[in-house]
């Protein structure tokens, strides 16, 4: 089986206070729970606003350079994802489309090496 990461995509100014209710609470709960009963689900994880990361770059003088914020400026930044085991890209196509049905956001789904 191979394993794809599933992510969920939120907007730069992305507020979970203000975007997410109970009703997505259910749904991506009960969306993990069809997961693990399905055997597919290896690892899930949600990420802090993109806001909070911190990105280290090397100089060309070798030094490391810690600075705020995202590596890469971008409008949308990965919020959340899965590590799912899935028999094939249809599979996970599969779960990826319930992804975005339950997150109410853009998903990407992408095969490991």
């Amino acid at each position: 089986m191979t394993q794809y990461w599933i992510t969920i995509h939120h907007p730069d100014d992305y507020d979970p206070a203000v975007a997410e209710d109970e009703a997505m609470d259910r749904a991506i709960d009960a969306l993990n729970d069809e997961m693990v009963a399905a055997g597919a689900r290896v690892f899930v994880g949600g990420l802090r606003p993109a806001r909070t990361a911190k990105s280290l770059r090397r100089k060309a003088d070798g030094k490391l350079v810690v600075t705020d914020g995202p590596y890469a400026e971008a409008k949308e930044h990965v919020g959340g994802f899965w590590v799912l085991e899935c028999a094939n890209l249809d599979e996970a196509l599969d779960w990826g489309r319930k992804a975005a049905t339950a997150c109410r956001a853009p998903v990407e789904v992408r095969p490991f090496f």
